[in-house]
């Protein structure tokens, strides 16, 4: 069975699949998601990134516009979230869920006993104001301090053979620029030049630009050596980037690696999901699937006491 996907997300640490979205589609979720970014700059939703922090956790207030203000909306499928029905759908697309089971190299269990993905994360990526905001060179959960000995035994415990336990993506609904990846460091140490460099540093050996247009999707390796430039939005202008940013997981097996369990859930439940999917109202009514994947995320725990995969 040709894995085209697969094989390239093996070689390069990354795969862009054109055409994700129908135009009636980009349409729909530029729309909702504009709704969604500007409730939350308004102060109107509580769940967001900040500039200039990196990674969790975040301030429970944005800062002013002036300042930055934020860079993303956190927990699109919220109870709470409008649109959630919508967002839901496109998380749950059958599109979706085909390209992320050939990554983790999955088949749906069709007699729907042993559903085999987890529900995780899907979040939005906007521009800040006022300011430019860039991340730094980074790997989601290798520390930047790890040996290249370390870095090298952990790539080949968290994807084995170039296959990972999770699905990770950026589908754009405007044109993006944003994500600049090192291919093929998901599979080696960095080098001593990489190592060296400066931690923005914009033109690093090998970097590339990957470029996006409204519903093209870049399905990534979480631990490519990549970062993010987001250029900022004009000012009472059109948002102009509007990026879904979504993860999927594979059900772990119950005699499985307990140290593999406790990484992926800390970079899952660090975001705060576990506070609120475990909710009644947070079913989504689409089916058995979605709530299977759903009360696989539920399994995983709350997120109490898990802790940060980075700092920053």
């Amino acid at each position: 069975m040709a894995t085209p996907n697969l094989d390239a997300l093996k070689r390069d640490g990354f795969v862009v699949v054109r055409n994700l979205l129908t135009p009636d589609e980009i349409t729909h979720y530029r729309t909702i998601a504009t709704e969604a970014t500007t409730k939350t700059r308004t102060g109107s939703w509580p769940h967001f990134r900040t500039v200039p922090k990196q990674f969790p956790p975040w301030p429970s207030t944005p800062p002013p516009a002036s300042e930055g203000g934020i860079w993303g909306v956190q927990h699109l499928m919220h109870p709470d979230m409008p649109g959630r029905e919508a967002f839901a759908k496109c998380y749950f697309s059958p599109t979706i869920l085909a390209v992320a089971e050939e990554l983790m190299g999955v088949k749906p269990d069709t007699n729907g006993d042993n559903e085999p993905l987890v529900m995780e994360l899907f979040n939005l990526l906007v521009a800040p104001e006022t300011k430019d905001f860039e991340l730094r060179w980074h790997r989601d959960d290798v520390p930047e301090t790890a040996t290249a000995e370390e870095e090298i035994q952990q790539l080949a415990a968290k994807s084995p053979g170039g296959r990972q336990s999770h699905a990770q993506y950026n589908l754009a609904l405007c044109p993006d620029a944003s994500l600049i990846v090192v291919p093929g460091s998901h599979r080696r140490a960095r080098t001593d030049a990489e190592r060296n460099a400066h931690p923005y540093e914009g033109n690093m050996p090998d970097q590339l630009v990957v470029e996006l247009q409204p519903g093209d999707a870049v399905f990534y390796d979480s631990n490519i050596l990549h970062r993010g430039v987001y250029r900022h939005k004009p000012a009472s202008g059109e948002e102009t980037r509007l990026t879904l940013h979504g993860s999927l997981g594979l059900k772990a097996d119950d005699a499985g690696d307990a140290e593999k369990k406790k990484v992926r859930a800390t970079a899952v439940l660090q975001h705060g999901v576990g506070a609120w999917v475990y909710r009644e109202e947070a079913a989504f009514g689409l089916g058995e699937r979605p709530e299977k994947m759903r009360a696989n995320l539920v399994a995983m725990g709350t997120g109490e006491g898990v802790g940060f995969s980075l700092q920053g």
